[in-house]
């Protein structure tokens, strides 16, 4: 029997609980590889670690992001078995590195959702703004694509967790098929004009950086150079989001078992997908003519075009278009989903008086935080509108800039998971039973150093990342929003040890326990 534990300074006022067992294996699967998008994580990152991080060694770049979140994910799904809650990197972190790193580590993870969606938002209207260009002649104004997926998002959000997971399901595997015969069409057909460039699947090959000449799109010799760390960067930017599977726990089906299995096939299964449909573009297309191509951000998504217009036909080309809108949105809605149950989780031990009331509460029919979804819409809303106002571009203005920012805050926040895993099996010596040296000591100290490797890679490379926003005073505060986030639940922690020591006690205790563990 399983239950949520309600922090007994505060037992007078019950926690109102997720649905219960409202979503299995699959359902968790499919909300987590949806906040990895991978149609618009292969077509939107892999040229640009193509054209300007390791060449045609990015596929390489990808085998190596897949070893250290692979490594971190080992840690991360130990921690799973013993603790199950909806803020999963705030109950882990509060655990093993205590209360106050906990709340500040909760405070970032909540902003990086909440931006996420409002980033996502971004890419599917300029997307869906593009399609209607292309399709039907039509310059719809990209406020309104903005409008509508904000309006379906709080609406399916609303409603029991399997509704989203169903419309999530039906977008991913179609975005999964659509690549998967992308990449069998290049096999089929004896590979690409220029080989198979088996070199692209060597991880020692992904630190090495572009440089040379190729002949470009007119056939002039072109001298093109990039850094590895750009495109190891973009190669960990396309995983963003896999570590959600955590916070369905407490709605799924025999948590204990599914989240670790979860976190783990999604971890290696994408990596491996992308590992091999970035390789297989690549190769359908030509290594030296992908880089060429890169070049140019109008030649670029020819890397995978291509291919899929050469073995394909026209059709899929467009079907791919349809997919990068699709994708983004599905995407989205995943980070809105996220988003929510991270306030719902602060809110519910009553952070601050009155969240438990308010975004700490859950629907009386179907179990969903509706109040904190509500709240997410609102916050993505003026987060959307501010920049329409403002006439700031929806993909490298809105897309771009919110994504650095949440991709900041994110990763530093799985660096805290990955040595709180060390913390708490080996400093605090819990469950004993579970404690090993690879699985709860070294893999997660290699994911974690890892981590800050991609921290510095981040910081370094954040202004190539933001392209033409890198001039927007947007761009200049990212670092002092994350600061103040994560600084803010810090000092708020301290101000709860101190002045009111009861609540504090709570944070990031409110977990769901099997009853023979009580």
């Amino acid at each position: 029997m399983s239950e949520i534990i309600d922090p007994p300074a505060q037992a007078g006022a019950p926690i109102q609980r997720l649905k219960p067992n409202a979503v299995g294996l699959v359902g968790v699967l499919f909300m987590a590889v949806a906040t990895a998008a991978p149609i618009t994580a292969m077509v939107g990152n892999v040229p640009i670690a193509v054209g300007f991080g390791n060449g045609a060694y990015a596929p390489a770049g990808y085998f190596v992001a897949t070893i250290v979140l692979t490594l971190f994910a080992i840690g991360y799904a130990a921690m799973s078995k013993h603790i199950t809650a909806t803020g999963a990197f705030y109950g882990y972190i509060s655990h093993g590195l205590g209360r106050v790193v906990g709340l500040g580590a909760g405070f970032l993870t909540a902003l990086a959702y909440m931006v996420f969606e409002a980033s996502l938002i971004g890419i599917f209207s300029f997307f869906g703004n593009d399609l209607f260009k292309s399709f039907f002649n039509i310059d719809v104004p990209w406020i309104l694509f903005a409008v509508v997926m904000l309006a379906v998002n709080a609406v399916l959000t609303y409603f029991d967790i399997n509704l989203a997971a169903k419309v999530l399901g039906v977008f991913l595997i179609t975005e999964i098929i659509m690549l998967a015969m992308m990449a069998l069409s290049v096999v089929f057909t004896g590979g690409g004009p220029q080989g198979w460039s088996l070199g692209s699947l060597n991880p020692l090959n992904g630190l090495q950086s572009l440089s040379g000449e190729v002949a470009g799109v007119d056939g002039s010799m072109i001298t093109v150079a990039g850094s590895a760390g750009v495109g190891l960067f973009f190669a960990f930017w396309s995983w963003v989001g896999f570590e959600s599977s955590a916070m369905y726990g407490e709605e799924s089906r025999n948590p204990k078992k599914i989240i670790p299995i979860a976190v783990i096939c999604s971890v290696v299964g994408i990596g491996a997908f992308y590992v091999i449909v970035s390789w297989l573009a690549i190769v359908g297309t030509g290594p030296q003519n992908a880089i060429a191509l890169a070049q140019d951000s109008a030649t670029a998504g020819n890397i995978f075009f291509t291919p899929v217009h050469e073995h394909l036909g026209q059709w899929a080309v467009d079907m791919f278009k349809i997919l990068l809108m699709t994708g983004s949105f599905a995407c989205g809605m995943a980070f809105h989903n996220c988003a929510a149950r991270y306030l719902y989780a602060i809110g519910r031990e009553n952070v601050i008086p009155g969240m438990r009331k308010t975004i700490g509460a859950t629907h009386p029919v179907h179990g969903s935080p509706h109040i904190a979804g509500f709240v997410q819409t609102g916050f993505a809303t003026v987060v959307v509108m501010f920049f329409d106002i403002t006439g700031r571009d929806p993909y490298t203005g809105l897309y771009g800039l919110m994504a650095l920012l949440g991709t900041t805050a994110i990763m530093i926040v799985q660096a805290l998971a990955a040595f709180s895993v060390i913390s708490y099996f080996h400093v605090q010596k819990r469950h004993p039973e579970t404690a090993n040296w690879f699985t709860t000591f070294l893999a997660p100290l290699l994911g974690g150093t890892g981590m800050l490797y991609v921290i510095y890679l981040l910081a370094k490379n954040a202004s190539f990342a933001a392209g033409s926003a890198a001039s927007d005073w947007i761009f200049t505060c990212i670092p002092y929003v994350v600061g103040i986030a994560g600084i803010g639940g810090v000092l708020w922690a301290l101000f709860l040890k101190f002045r009111n020591p009861q609540r504090y006690s709570d944070l990031g205790r409110t977990v769901l326990e099997e009853a023979h563990e009580r």
